[in-house]
């Protein structure tokens, strides 16, 4: 079982930028990816991005390439997800998550979130 945390939300203004980290703990197939949902208020959840834990494949929602970068540091555990020119609509709270794999839609254990508020 894999044990998720995430941190680094916050207020920001539009325009501004945040880095989240997800803490990773716990038995990580070498195949696992870490990806990164969002889920506003009164919306379903949607996927962000996502990074293979070894190797370093990445997958984005269409709607966050440009603004949005997701790396990792396998010494450290943690994946960051980077994200600049934010906009109030991307207000939501934050989840990472892992998988089997980057491709698959099935994520399997989840972190509890962490709120990101971009105030116009």
């Amino acid at each position: 079982q894999v044990q998720l945390a995430e941190s680094g939300g916050g207020l920001v203004q539009a325009g501004g930028s945040l880095r989240l980290s997800c803490a990773a703990s716990g038995r990580i197939s070498n195949s696992y990816a870490i990806g990164w949902f969002r889920q506003a208020p009164g919306k379903e959840r949607e996927f962000v991005a996502a990074i293979s834990w070894r190797g370093g494949s990445t997958r984005f929602a269409d709607s966050m390439k440009g603004r949005f970068t997701i790396s990792g540091d396998n010494a450290k555990n943690t994946v960051y997800l980077q994200m600049s020119s934010l906009k109030p609509e991307d207000t939501a709270v934050y989840y990472c998550a892992a998988a089997p794999n980057i491709w698959t839609k099935n994520y399997d254990s989840w972190g509890q979130g962490t709120q990101v508020t971009v105030s116009s």
